[in-house]
């Protein structure tokens, strides 16, 4: 995978090109509205789910954060177990890995997480970082969250394929994901050398119900469908 990687380098020009049409026509979302802490009764002892990372740890792409990942996949929880489920979600418009290990993990407190979910890595992506650069510093995310939270089961959310996104034209899509191929490849070597669970890709069986009005965000259903995706891997001991 190194050298078609490579390659995309290549097709440089065009990612520029098409990349600044996709952004011209796309409205830029805010997170949704709503609490980004929350509690769901139940039984002792408690399970605490934080959810960390980019636009859709924050439910860029939906109005209520009700109905967004973190949520949603509380709710499964609580339901699955019976179990009282405190959750955060700890999400940032346009984050990279780089700027959640250097600018969010230091000042994030130290609450007894039981249950990290990422999701991050599309902004690394998108961005055209090196998968060096990603190693690094989604390497160095992972020694952060192992060192402030050594108990709690950290469960990453790979890249999902950028072809099925109806935002992005074919080529764009094309070159986005032959380099979304190469980080998920280091990203699992990552979590599987430093005790974090790399989650298989989303399956996106309909795009069309899936995103947002944007043509990349999440959709209510979008989410929900990760959050069903996600539930049996949290909890899995």
């Amino acid at each position: 995978m190194r050298f078609p990687a490579f390659l995309t380098w290549l097709a440089f020009p065009v990612y520029v090109w098409q990349g600044l049409g996709v952004r011209r026509r796309t409205t830029r979302m805010l997170p949704a509205q709503g609490p980004v802490m929350h509690e769901i009764s139940g039984k002792a002892p408690d399970i605490a789910l934080l959810v960390l990372g980019d636009s859709s740890a924050a439910s860029v792409g939906i109005g209520n954060s009700e109905d967004g990942l973190s949520a949603q996949l509380a709710k499964l929880i609580a339901q699955r177990t019976g179990r009282a489920v405190r959750w955060r979600a700890a999400g940032f418009n346009s984050a990279t890995s780089g700027q959640i290990r250097d600018h969010v993990l230091p000042n994030l407190s130290a609450d007894p997480w039981t249950h990290i979910v990422l999701a991050i890595g599309t902004n690394d992506t998108k961005n055209f970082h090196s998968v060096p650069r990603f190693k690094k510093e989604f390497g160095g995310l992972l020694y952060g969250l192992r060192a402030k939270w050594p108990e709690a089961r950290v469960v990453w959310s790979p890249v999902l394929e950028f072809t099925r996104a109806p935002a992005m034209p074919p080529l764009l899509g094309k070159i986005l994901e032959i380099r979304a191929t190469a980080m998920n490849r280091m990203g699992e070597r990552l979590c599987l050398e430093r005790g974090a669970v790399p989650a298989p890709r989303l399956p996106i069986t309909n795009p069309e119900q899936g995103f947002a009005s944007d043509g990349f965000h999440a959709s209510e259903a979008g989410y929900r469908a990760w959050a069903e995706h996600l539930v049996g891997l949290v909890l899995a001991s």
